[in-house]
């Protein structure tokens, strides 16, 4: 069920969805199958070989206790007197994570908080004992469990799968649990909070989320909900009060469709946090400090309203449980769990942001575009288009030089900027603490809730659809920006408007994927349909000496993509003055600087990542036409291996050569070593690299270049040492295969 408000476009859920599915619900646990012995422990890494991995829910051998497992994690459920997590087992390291129940969420509605389910009585939350959980009791003034529900994972998002991407199962595989809460009191009859889990296939990865539906005769306020609440083995005891050192927590990495104001996994999270246990007496810590109890909740609100027969769905959560503590190890599961979860960021089309958007300029830069092998190109910021502008002419206009693009075999894609502008007083967010408009993240934003967002949203919309254009660049999505207006027509004031305007901006999103509108936003939106955020990077360093971007771009990549695929980042190549800078920092002419151009494909394409080449032009000359095409043809045929996980090697530092290794055991070519030198003379070394990732397990055949393999026995860590000699500034690279 769809709830929708009727100032905004009918495309556009204030609230979200119900995932359909039919299931026989009931507690009999007869239907489940037995726990599958051979799940209890594996002994093979998911990361090489993840096919024996599926996930199901089992009735165990104690009375009224199911769980979820896929060889990988195991959640266990006791169903009565109530229904709590009394379980979370890694069984990739033999680990029980969970130290005690807790409820399966909170809710507060209409003023008033309610446990959903949990139990009672423990006697020491260090630890869970099973002769511990056999006696514990309900608490009476929660919401209780009625029955449950099993099934198979859907999806809220449409995918439409138009360009290269990787090969990915969509929706995923796996299992789902939907536990169905009725209220306890005479204020909450007829209120049913269900909790829906799911585990995957192949992943150590388990999602929750709630829904709350309305069966009264009367409209209620859900106030605030907490839709995870995991009381889990402390990472680390210490006795004393820490106020100036971090403390380190369980090896967990919460992944959210709720996530903005950031471009990476710790920044852009908002919802979840490590938090103390007060009921944890039993803790090393004298002050009861330590930070084990896990709570996922949204910061404020939602603070939504349900009329009878409606049904409020929350943001998701994704729980990444982790089997080391090593940086490296930790980055892969984020990132194949990202990939997973978001699939459509694995599309990742070589693009060119073009300067100018008056037809000859475009269609001049198609026509080079299309020569040297780009697939995309995209009306630049600056560009002079206004995609707000409905003029059925300049649309019209504008369609015809998409159509000519698409002639070519190009995508084309729009600018558009959103929160990082003033509109007026009347539509821009409001600060709860002065009344006024300013102070938002960029100063000025506009409320998405407003009569200027409403209209924005048809005009974006309308455009994009109009028009065929294939990507939305969209320039400040909402940032979380609290506001207090009480007459924008979307929200109803301060406590309801975070929620409303995230839910619009990711219904946009999700609009934009369903159609097969690629989207660049910078911030973490990707659980909601986004492609690429940045990958991370200062602007004012693109004015520097192009030796000096050089190194810094390499840097950029290495640092950005320890959690992030590289394909869902994009970079930068200015080739023309960006911000400053001059002649030194300035690419143009193309034809007197091919030594830094070349530079740039090489750091990005070599990386597997794709940068934003924004000039007037891609070519300037036959020869700089060849450098270009060569790299791009370079790049396409390397495609599969270069898109794939990326093992961070030696940092760019200027002063010795630098390398990244991508690895997958699943291709013919297992690895690929991109290896840059930055000094003025031949580098001559002998390089490391760690191939455990590649599946190679005793011998390598290794190649420089397109020369003869070499055969290359592992050591005891799998790493082989290769001799290389790398020209001066420039770069070469080995690729590996099975002997």
């Amino acid at each position: 069920m769809k709830i929708k408000s009727a100032t905004l476009p009918t495309f556009i859920t204030i609230l979200g969805l119900i995932t359909s599915q039919t299931f026989a619900s009931n507690t009999d646990l007869s239907h489940l199958g037995s726990v599958p012995k051979a799940q209890t422990l594996t002994q093979k890494d998911w990361l090489l070989d993840s096919s024996p991995f599926k996930a199901g829910v089992f009735r165990t051998e104690n009375p009224g206790e199911i769980v979820m497992q896929n060889g990988l994690l195991r959640r266990t459920f006791k169903l009565n007197p109530n229904t709590a997590t009394i379980g979370l087992d890694n069984l990739m390291t033999r680990e029980a994570m969970l130290r005690a129940a807790e409820p399966e969420a909170v809710v507060t509605i209409d003023g008033k908080s309610f446990k959903v389910g949990g139990l009672r009585g423990q006697p020491d939350r260090a630890y869970l004992l099973p002769e511990w959980t056999a006696k514990l009791t309900n608490d009476p003034g929660a919401f209780q469990f009625v029955d449950f529900a099993v099934g198979n994972p859907e999806s809220n998002i449409e995918w439409k799968q138009k360009r290269h991407r990787a090969n990915l199962p969509w929706p995923l595989p796996g299992t789902t649990l939907a536990l169905n809460f009725h209220g306890p009191d005479e204020s909450t009859r007829g209120i049913t909070v269900t909790v829906h889990h799911e585990l995957y296939d192949s992943l150590p990865v388990l999602c929750k989320w709630l829904t709350v539906s309305n069966g009264t005769g009367r409209t209620i306020t859900l106030d605030r909900f907490t839709s995870e609440r995991l009381a889990v083995v402390e990472a680390e005891s210490a006795v004393d009060e820490r106020t100036d050192v971090a403390w380190r927590t369980p090896a967990i990495t919460v992944l959210s469709d709720y996530m903005f104001k950031g471009m990476d996994v710790v920044t852009g999270n908002q919802v979840a946090s490590w938090r103390t246990d007060p009921e944890f007496k039993s803790q090393v810590s004298y002050a009861l400090k330590t930070p084990c109890l896990l709570v996922c909740e949204p910061p404020i609100g939602p603070g939504i309203q349900l009329a009878p027969g409606e049904t409020f769905t929350s943001f998701h959560t994704w729980l990444v449980v982790h089997d080391s503590t090593d940086r490296e190890r930790q980055g892969l599961f984020i990132r194949h769990a990202h990939r997973a979860l978001a699939p459509w960021s694995t599309e990742s089309p070589v693009m060119m942001h073009v300067r100018n958007a008056d037809t000859k300029s475009f269609r001049s830069a198609v026509d080079q575009c299309a020569e040297v092998g780009f697939e995309m190109i995209i009306y630049t910021f600056g560009s002079g288009l206004d995609v707000e502008k409905q003029d059925s002419a300049y649309i019209a206009k504008v369609k015809a030089d998409v159509d000519y693009a698409h002639s070519k075999g190009l995508e084309v894609g729009a600018y558009s900027l959103f929160s990082s502008r003033r509109i007026d007083d009347a539509n821009d967010v409001i600060n709860p603490k002065t009344g006024k408009p300013g102070g938002a993240t960029f100063g000025n934003a506009p409320c998405f809730g407003s009569v200027w967002g409403t209209n924005y949203l048809h005009k974006l919309t309308n455009f994009l659809a109009q028009t065929g254009l294939d990507l939305l660049e969209h320039d400040g999505p909402y940032p979380g920006d609290i506001c207090a207006s009480t007459s924008h027509p979307g929200h109803r004031g301060e406590v309801d408007s975070q929620w409303v305007n995230w839910r619009i901006s990711a219904d946009l999103y999700t609009w934009c994927r369903e159609r097969g509108i690629y989207i660049n936003q910078p911030d973490y939106y990707f659980f909601s349909g986004g492609n690429k955020t940045a990958m991370g990077y200062r602007e004012d360093n693109w004015s520097l000496p192009r030796a000096q971007q050089l190194i810094h771009a390499r840097q950029n990549i290495f640092d950005g993509t320890w959690t992030k695929p590289q394909t869902a980042g994009w970079m930068f190549v200015p080739l023309t003055e960006y911000q400053g800078g001059g002649a030194a920092a300035t690419i143009e002419p193309l034809r007197e600087h091919l030594d830094a151009y070349e530079g740039h494909l090489a750091n990005n394409l070599g990386a597997g990542v794709q940068a934003c080449w924004r000039g007037p032009r891609l070519y300037d000359s036959d020869e700089t036409k060849a450098l270009v095409k060569k790299w791009v043809s370079w790049f396409k045929e390397r495609r599969d291996i270069l898109e794939s996980d990326i093992i961070h090697c030696r940092r760019a530092d200027g002063r010795d050569i630098d390398y990244l290794l991508h690895v997958n055991p699943h291709l013919k070519t297992r690895g690929l070593a991109m290896i840059h030198n930055p000094l003025p003379v031949v580098a001559e070394r002998e390089v490391i690299l760690p191939l455990y990732y590649t599946g190679l397990a005793n011998t390598a055949l290794i190649r420089e270049r397109d020369g003869k393999p070499k055969r290359y026995k592992l050591d005891r860590q799998f790493n082989v040492r290769v001799p290389v000699q790398v020209p001066a500034g420039g770069r070469t690279w080995l690729t590996m295969e099975s002997p």
